[in-house]
């Protein structure tokens, strides 16, 4: 017996700073920083294809469309590093990095995501610590889509029947 295991492998860019996209990431951009792996193509619109297609379950789009956020901290968090993000954002601004993805996705009922894969997740790690930060608050991930109002007890009802029946998402 064979036991195959696929993963997807992601190139994207390193972004810091990416441009306000809500009232809400406006107000806090003074306070706080933000940094984000940007992927173009089109794996959000590939899998909530899929979920529409298995579950009849449309979702809404990322507001950035796929991307990783590894960085979305107080500058308070920092601390003395703070000092530091300049010349970090220098040094990392526009690199390219490759993420592993687990293809299954997951979801709490209101996001669907796939996870970074532990291994990968290293190079931005490491810009975490040289900014004095820990690990991230939510684990590494690409939201693929969330539910909205209208949709949110169908989705709810789909991740309480996989959890309760199995079988996966996908």
């Amino acid at each position: 017996m064979f036991i195959f295991v696929i993963m997807i492998e992601i190139t994207g860019k390193i972004l810091f700073d990416p441009k306000d996209r809500t009232k809400k990431h406006k107000f806090q951009s003074e306070w706080k920083r933000m940094v984000l792996v940007e992927f173009s193509g089109d794996l959000c619109d590939y899998y909530s294809w899929f979920i529409k297609k298995r579950y009849n379950l449309e979702l809404n789009r990322p507001l950035r469309g796929a991307h990783v956020s590894f960085i979305n901290d107080s500058v308070r968090d920092m601390g003395v590093h703070a000092d530091k993000w300049e010349d970090i954002k220098k040094k990392y601004n526009g690199t390219e990095v490759t993420l592993t993805l687990d293809p299954d996705v997951e979801s709490d009922s209101k996001h669907w995501w796939l996870v970074v894969e532990h291994e990968s997740r290293k190079p931005l790690l490491d810009i975490r610590s040289e900014l004095g930060l820990g690990k991230p608050y939510f684990g590494m991930h690409l939201t693929v889509g969330y539910a909205n109002e209208r949709n949110i007890e169908h989705s709810r009802y789909i991740v309480d029947n996989v959890v309760k029946y199995g079988g996966g998402y996908n």
